[in-house]
């Protein structure tokens, strides 16, 4: 399968090229940022070997889907998707934390509430919940952006704005912007018979100074989501939530005795691995989209992002 791994473009007024753990990012003349979705997979903050066909495709499609069904409430960076895996928006400045925002004790919160934990970046969690328990309120759980290699970390408010990472005027509009972009994506998630139980935003400032929602939103990667199905039966029998996330890679990771931490070796993925996990990716999509998702043509795939972009820019 030809996935995407690596690009190296040289665009028309292109300045710089910033590489994370799954998107690539140009800048064209301080004016428009070109961000392609490879497929990369990264868990535990950590990339693995081998790609997952289509998965760039569907991460991006999903967050440019959720960023029109929530432009009403809160701007975006988007402004064009001339190909399946990309996505061209304003260049913006972007804040360096991570607005997480959780509405169901799970993931990172239930593994460190299990170590006996009851505050989470600075927020208190009751004694006496289980696993996937619904919080009274969603809770808002930055972490900081960490740089290419890093984890990212955990981060209360207060220390945000202790250390100045971001004004106290803009981070009440970070929080609200975030709160409202949750109410949203649980409303959608609703109406395809899911549950958004966490999910974290991006946001960053134009050179207007206006603060916009950058990067993806309610994708797999980036969110959590369980059947509303059965949902009540399953918590009061304490067993395992039905979900649809990234979290099925990163048990199967734990399982095999890696979580990002020194001295552990990535399993080894096999074509089935990589195959299964692309067909998981595939149902996220039909699931959460709520419509059949539609292979692209991957031939060559590096000559077609690479036309579909230069159509873009020629016409700007």
């Amino acid at each position: 399968m030809n996935t995407i791994n690596d690009t190296n473009y040289n665009f028309p007024k292109q300045k710089s090229i910033y590489k994370g753990k799954v998107r690539e990012v140009y800048n064209i003349d301080d004016n428009f940022l070109v961000m392609i979705a490879t497929d990369r997979l990264s868990a535990f903050d950590v990339i693995m070997p081998k790609q997952i066909p289509y998965k760039g495709q569907i991460l991006n499609q999903i967050a440019t889907k959720m960023m029109d069904a929530t432009k009403d409430i809160v701007p975006n960076w988007l402004i064009s998707t001339p190909d399946e895996n990309v996505a061209i928006g304003h260049l913006c400045d972007p804040f360096k934390v991570e607005m997480v925002i959780r509405g169901y004790m799970s993931g990172h919160a239930a593994r460190e509430y299990k170590l006996g934990k009851r505050i989470l970046c600075g927020v208190s969690m009751a004694d006496g919940m289980k696993e996937n328990d619904k919080f009274p309120e969603p809770i808002i759980t930055p972490s900081t952006k960490a740089a290419n290699g890093e984890h990212d970390e955990d981060i209360s408010r207060e220390d945000i704005l202790k250390n100045g990472i971001v004004s106290e005027e803009d981070y009440l509009v970070l929080e609200d912007y975030t709160r409202k972009l949750f109410q949203r994506g649980t409303e959608i998630a609703k109406t395809r018979g899911l549950i958004l139980v966490d999910t974290k935003y991006e946001f960053g400032k134009t050179k207007e100074g206006k603060i916009v929602l950058i990067d993806e939103i309610h994708t797999p990667d980036s969110s959590r989501y369980f059947y509303i199905d059965g949902y009540a039966e399953r918590q009061e029998k304490g067993e395992t939530q039905k979900q649809l996330s990234k979290e099925f890679v990163r048990q199967w990771l734990i399982q095999n005795g890696f979580q990002g931490l020194e001295g552990q070796s990535i399993p080894e993925m096999n074509d089935d691995k990589i195959n299964e996990i692309s067909e998981r990716y595939i149902e996220l999509y039909e699931q959460i989209a709520g419509e059949k998702f539609v292979k692209a043509n991957v031939e060559d795939v590096a000559e077609r992002i690479e036309r579909n972009v230069l159509g873009f820019l020629n016409n700007q």
